[in-house]
């Protein structure tokens, strides 16, 4: 595997915008991950060492030249879910068990990466990945809410720490209000307006100005506090093989999640001569975890936001990761101190304004018209807004970790859902085009033959779904059909179940005097017949389905004596 691709060959005119790039990002990635190291349940600067290392590995091992690796706070959330339920109360084994469970996140992704298993990505859809990330983002910003006031917080799903919050209301804190407020109105201020503005650093910094200024700190705001500078050591946590038993399921879930945000967010912002490799990428983003686990930080991912940022700052390469690695690496080194007056109502305004734009009830509306738009002529369409109500339900209704797997399983059973009811079209001869067929309520010129029913099968035939096709056939025939013709040109596979539906089919119909034929196979049929022992079937078996119905019009035309009025003719 060759290493950093994205900046071999280099060419000097990229260093500028690179390191301006670099620059920006910096700005925005330091205040984030101070922040999002909090959801995750661990010290803010626990943040900053996941990122040197996962930026360095990510660009010498991933394909993309503008995805930024680093904290996320869905990922975050995720991961304080999955130790809290196996970690509680030791502060220290916590943070062991957060670096632990980077890492096994990472080693599945490089597992899989290297089985070339990038495309379990797609066993989320995007309609539940939609649903649970609304969900997840109302969670973590309920969550937040109480910072920005100075109130009492709590665990829990949504609903509990929403009612927590309102019922000690009475406790707010003006100090702590106003500084959440303005950092929140600082924040989405430069990023509907100005964008090219680092808000959140600009907010984190006045906020730190104002607890130093106002020795806001022994008012009862509630601030970081001592943050330790110098580098991470490089180390396997401290973690027993109990506890990391216990990870493994919640890592698969979760490296699920973050690998299908870092493709999301990777396809992006792609370079014009850029070709991803989801294999690549899995191992790229999984060996930055492993970094990220070994330095003492969190699960990484690759920021959508991040990753907006670098590329509208111009970054032409990873350079710019690499330079944002140096730059934190600074940050550990000299500048931590700096972060102690950071009032936490400024690291909740830095979260809350990152996640508005996830609560995307517009989405969410535009499934809702999907469905209703599409019921007459792609039914399928119908259970993804209801996919995605449900893991946004999940997550909101019974936690993080449970709509995690609760949005796994509403995936994998709309995929079975949807498998197991291929679409059967019915097809007609088009008026204005003989010769060529096409969907009847697609096409209102297009007639049927009459006595004869032309099905295309679009999708694979098997165990799954071959009862449903026999039924669907079934369904079509009338009192006077006397021939169905099965065009299964779109079936790139049939196994041994299908085969034998396919016998029982002809002999289903052979009872009702209607002749079943194959048409326009391309060959998979006629495979498994014959490795079946099944080949009687191919005896009724034409390259087009003209020849098809010419040959069963003949066949009518023989027994009755007359040709079936209205039949078509090439």
């Amino acid at each position: 595997m060759r290493l950093f691709p994205s900046i071999r060959p280099y060419r000097r005119e990229w260093l500028r915008p690179d390191l301006m790039a670099a620059l920006t990002v910096w700005a925005v990635l330091v205040p984030e991950a101070l922040a999002y190291a909090t959801i995750a349940g661990v010290s803010p600067i626990v943040g900053l060492y996941a990122a040197p290392g996962a930026l360095l590995i990510y660009a010498a091992l991933g394909s993309s030249r503008k995805l930024v690796t680093g904290g996320d706070a869905a990922t975050a959330a995720l991961s304080a879910a999955i130790v809290g339920g196996i970690v509680a109360g030791d502060s220290s084994a916590f943070v062991q068990t957060t670096a632990a469970l980077a890492i096994c996140v990472g080693l599945i992704a490089v597992m899989a990466g290297v089985a070339r298993l990038g495309f379990v990505v797609n066993f989320i859809s995007i309609p539940v990945l939609r649903g649970f990330i609304i969900g997840l983002a109302l969670t973590i910003i309920a969550g937040q809410i109480p910072h920005l006031f100075g109130v009492e917080s709590s665990n829990g799903n949504f609903f509990d720490r929403i009612w927590v919050f309102v019922t000690h209301l009475d406790q707010v804190d003006l100090p702590t209000v106003a500084i959440g407020l303005t950092s929140l109105a600082i924040i989405l201020i430069c990023k509907y307006r100005h964008p090219s503005a680092p808000g959140s650093l600009i907010a984190v910094g006045l906020g730190i100005a104002a607890v130093s200024l106002l020795d806001l700190g022994s008012d009862g705001v509630a601030i970081v506090g001592e943050i330790k500078s110098g580098l991470p050591s490089v180390a396997l946590p401290n973690v027993g093989l109990q506890d990391l038993g216990d990870l493994v399921a919640g890592a698969v879930g979760l490296m699920l999640v973050g690998f299908a945000e870092s493709l999301a967010a990777a396809k992006a912002y792609p370079d014009e001569d850029e070709e991803l490799d989801a294999d690549r990428e899995l191992i790229g983003t999984g060996a930055a975890n492993v970094g990220a686990g070994l330095f003492g930080g969190f699960v990484v991912t690759g920021s959508f936001s991040k990753t907006s940022i670098n590329s509208e700052s111009g970054a032409r390469s990873q350079m710019a990761g690499i330079v944002v690695a140096l730059m934190v690496v600074i940050t550990m080194l000299f500048l931590t101190g700096l972060f102690e007056d950071l009032p936490e109502a400024a690291l909740a305004a830095v979260v809350i304004a990152a996640l508005i734009h996830a609560v995307d009830v517009v989405g969410l509306s535009e499934l809702a018209r999907i469905r209703d738009r599409g019921n007459r002529l792609n039914p399928a369409n119908r259970p993804d807004f209801i996919a995605a109500v449900a893991a946004l339900i999940g997550v909101t209704a019974f936690d993080i970790l449970p709509g995690l797997f609760i949005g796994i399983v509403v995936s994998l059973v709309l995929l079975l859902y949807r498998s197991s009811r291929p679409h059967v079209t019915r097809l007609g001869e088009l008026r204005a085009q003989p010769g060529h067929w096409g969907d009847l309520r697609r096409h209102a010129n297009a007639v049927e033959v009459p006595q004869i029913v032309v099905l295309r099968l679009e999708a694979a035939i098997y165990f799954a779904n071959s009862d449903e096709i026999r039924q669907a056939v079934i369904r079509s025939l009338a009192a006077d059909t006397r021939a169905v013709v099965l065009d299964v040109e779109t079936v790139p596979y049939i196994d041994v179940t299908a085969a034998y539906m396919l016998k029982a089919l002809r002999e289903e119909l052979d009872q009702r005097q209607v002749r079943l034929v194959i048409a326009r196979d391309v060959g998979q049929v006629e495979d498994m017949m014959r490795s079946t022992g099944l080949e009687v079937l191919l005896t009724d078996s034409y390259v087009s389905i003209d020849q098809a119905v010419d040959s069963v019009t003949a066949g009518i035309r023989s027994t009755s004596g007359d040709r079936p009025s209205g039949a078509a003719t090439t």
